[in-house]
């Protein structure tokens, strides 16, 4: 289902592209700190909406692949200072820790430069339903009973990722589209699909527990909206392989928003305009008389 490109953003400045408002945004799996982050996208995303309230719903900073091995160029620095301006000019930022990010739990409760730390929250929709906001590993057993093995898994699923950027790399050169590696395998693998659902069930399962409508999680890379009996499970989904977000607009619909499809039809839009534009331009040049013999 992933369907992430690294296809370059437009070449149309963001400044003339009115920015889209929603209510809310929730996103979650941009692994900062890591070459498989997409932080190109990411940041187009952050330049062309903007909201009343920001949730960052765990793994924003990839602190396992750090502890590894340092990765920060100067795209990681703008996505935190585009954060933190926003914070700055008025929308709500809140940040609920991950496991890759698991160093900030215990300092839930504190305002880091207007970004909120809470370990997760009811969040109550314009349309007055409310949603259990968590990133979601509490329910991933692998995380919760075998740390050393989710370690393990995660250097494998580093090793797939960067399979993935070469595939994409030699695709590009060839002319074709982004398509997800890591996704197809995943999705075609039975035991992580049978992982997913079960995931989800027990995330669902847990919210009508707590007598809550819907929960919103992230951490299991894969962006779903569904509904388990009355309950609305809403994943936002991830910033390496779908470059999704979740959205509420101002009449509390949700929607998830695939970026790099939109950055691709944006891009193939300029160049048809482009093309068109050229094509008038020859149109109008007048065929030079031909002197008659």
């Amino acid at each position: 289902m992933a369907r992430a490109e690294r296809p370059e953003p437009s070449q149309e400045p963001v400044k003339h592209r009115k920015a889209r408002h929603y209510r809310a945004v929730f996103i979650s799996d941009t692994h900062l700190g890591t070459r498989a982050a997409r932080v190109d996208l990411l940041l187009d995303f952050l330049k062309t909406v903007s909201c009343d309230h920001l949730f960052l719903v765990g793994d924003i900073v990839d602190g396992w692949a750090i502890k590894r091995s340092w990765y920060w160029d100067t795209d990681h620095n703008d996505v935190i200072r585009k954060v933190l301006k926003m914070a700055k000019h008025g929308t709500k930022v809140t940040y609920i820790p991950g496991n890759h990010d698991e160093g900030l739990r215990g300092f839930e409760g504190h305002n880091m430069a207007g970004v909120e730390l809470v370990p997760d929250m009811i969040y109550t929709a314009a349309t007055g339903r409310r949603y259990w906001v968590l990133h979601g590993d509490q329910f991933d057993g692998v995380v919760k009973y075998a740390k050393w093995l989710a370690h393990v898994g995660d250097r494998a699923y580093g090793l797939l990722l960067r399979l993935n950027t070469l595939v994409n790399w030699l695709r590009r050169k060839m002319g074709y589209s982004y398509w997800s590696l890591s996704a197809y395998l995943k999705h075609k693998v039975k035991n992580a699909v049978e992982y997913i659902g079960k995931f989800e069930e027990a995330v669902a399962a847990e919210a009508a527990r707590r007598g809550i409508d819907g929960v919103i999680c992230g951490h299991i890379h894969h962006a779903e909206r569904r509904f388990f009996g009355g309950i609305e499970y809403m994943n936002d989904g991830d910033w390496v392989e779908s470059c999704t977000a979740l959205v509420e607009h101002e009449d509390g619909r949700f929607e998830i928003l695939y970026w790099a499809d939109e950055v691709a039809a944006r891009h193939k839009d300029v160049k048809k305009k482009r093309t068109k534009a050229k094509k008038r331009r020859e149109d109008d040049v007048a065929p030079v008389p031909v002197a008659a013999e």
